[in-house]
């Protein structure tokens, strides 16, 4: 018979029983279920802490996994051939829509974790890196809790951040720990700033609650998870003749440092590989500078010249060269030390070069300008600050430039109306203002970063 025709869903006799809620996880993507559940299904406790996920803007994937018991088979892609497993560490699923739900979990006391994926994007911060408050999502959530902090309908991941909260404190449920696993430095701090600033234009009556019962773990997350394909899920039903619609592809490697209290306690996470660290920035800045910055790099700039995925582009001679120039542009600056360095290096070429992962680079490319910030800019100041930037350390701003400009990958990014304008007109106007955009001096790093941009453009011209 077929894979086909005896394929069918997953259920729980596919996987542990399902344990009772006491994370609450915010962002149900693809590296969530690769990352903070994968370690938690590990986890020798593992049965004493199950997840209650919730979906983005769409409710499709919380109905779909609803229908399969929470379960999905995670597709580690490795060199040598693809491993399906079945993780069943997510013990109810909702739409993020169920504001219901979502203010039951955080009264219950022995909920005591809230992780987060949300994106760079999903924290609402305005440039100076607070929370923005003239975003018009940001407004109708304060304007919702300010008439009606029980039941006001909350949209932003700030809003029910602080929608749970205060009904946490209302139910007299004690301490929390809120643990963001998104690629922004320093994301403790940063949300707990974030909701310091919703928290006060909400109730300031809230904060010193929130002062004594919530801590904010800072963390540093890597494990390359590209979007679901439908030759995913064909290979899944023809390995283990299951249709199951939530695969989710990924690569063998994973890290997870975090620094940080847990007032409530949390799962084993170290029996399965975290690092649990006293200062998690020499860990976040190496893997900021060395894997996300050359990750953009080659999502602006190798797709010009037609690379569609990281392997392909890293088997590039031109590409790699690009890579390893921005990787001695940043590696000196790193406070880990120089052996540490050069050991990741080599293991992000093995990872890059694992053609089994279809990573691709438009899915990189999005939202830069949420990215570029952090990934280039303080390598930048850090060799300006030694005397002079090296090409290497530009060429990335140069390729965000010529990417905003309509050369290689199609520009999708939450601010896209005002950064695409900024580098309209003519490459000299459009490098000025997108380095002063930036916080960088023209008058200092623009002439190179004209002629990148010129020479970025004129490959793809040729490609």
């Amino acid at each position: 018979m077929s894979a086909a025709g005896t394929a069918r869903r997953l259920s729980r006799t596919d996987g542990r029983r399902e344990a009772p809620v006491r994370i609450i996880h915010l962002g149900l993507g693809n590296f969530f279920r690769a990352h903070a559940a994968w370690y938690t299904e590990h986890a020798p406790d593992a049965d004493d802490w199950g997840i209650a996920a919730f979906t983005g803007r769409s409710p499709s994937a919380a109905e779909s996994l609803t229908a399969q018991d929470g379960l999905y088979t995670l597709l580690v892609r490795g060199p040598e051939g693809p491993e399906p497993e079945v993780v069943s560490s997510l013990s109810a699923v909702h739409a993020g829509a169920d504001l219901a739900a979502l203010r039951d979990y955080f009264s219950r006391p022995e909920v005591v974790v809230v992780t987060l994926t949300v994106t760079e994007a999903g924290y609402r911060r305005n440039t100076d890196g607070g929370l923005d408050l003239d975003d018009a999502g940001v407004r109708a959530d304060l304007a919702a809790l300010a008439a009606d902090p029980v039941a006001g309908h909350v949209t932003t991941t700030p809003g029910r951040l602080v929608a749970g909260l205060l009904a946490r404190r209302a139910s007299g449920a004690g301490g929390i720990a809120i643990v963001p696993n998104d690629n922004v430095p320093d994301n403790g701090a940063m949300v707990a700033r974030v909701l310091a600033d919703l928290v006060g234009a909400v109730d300031p009556s809230l904060r010193p609650w929130v002062d004594e019962h919530v801590s904010f773990v800072t963390t540093m997350v890597d494990r390359i998870t590209p979007r679901t394909t439908d030759a995913d899920r064909a290979e899944v039903l023809s390995l283990r003749h299951v249709d199951d619609p939530e695969v989710v592809p990924t690569e063998p490697f994973s890290e997870w440092v975090l620094a940080g209290s847990f007032p409530g306690g949390r799962p084993e996470w170290d029996a399965v590989g975290a690092r649990f660290v006293d200062d998690v920035a020499p860990f976040e800045q190496r893997k900021l500078w060395l894997l996300n910055g050359s990750h953009s790099l080659m999502a602006y700039a190798a797709s010009i010249l037609g690379h569609e995925t990281v392997s392909e582009a890293i088997a590039d001679p031109q590409v790699r060269q690009w890579v390893e120039e921005w990787w001695d542009a940043a590696s000196p600056h790193l406070s880990l030390p120089e052996g540490d360095v050069t050991a990741y290096r080599k293991a992000l070429l093995e990872r890059y070069s694992n053609a089994n992962i279809r990573h691709l680079l438009a899915q990189i490319a999005a939202d830069g300008s949420q990215k570029v910030p952090i990934r280039a800019v303080p390598v930048i100041r850090a060799e300006l600050a030694d005397g002079e930037a090296s090409l290497g350390a530009l060429r990335l701003v140069s390729a965000w430039v010529a990417h905003l400009r309509g050369a290689g990958a199609a520009v999708t990014d939450t601010q896209s109306d005002a950064v695409v304008e900024l580098a309209a007109g003519s490459v000299d106007d459009a490098v000025t203002r997108v380095l002063k955009w930036l916080s960088l001096d023209p008058a200092v790093v623009g002439d190179v970063v004209r002629d990148q941009v010129r020479e970025l453009e004129g490959l793809e011209s040729t490609s």
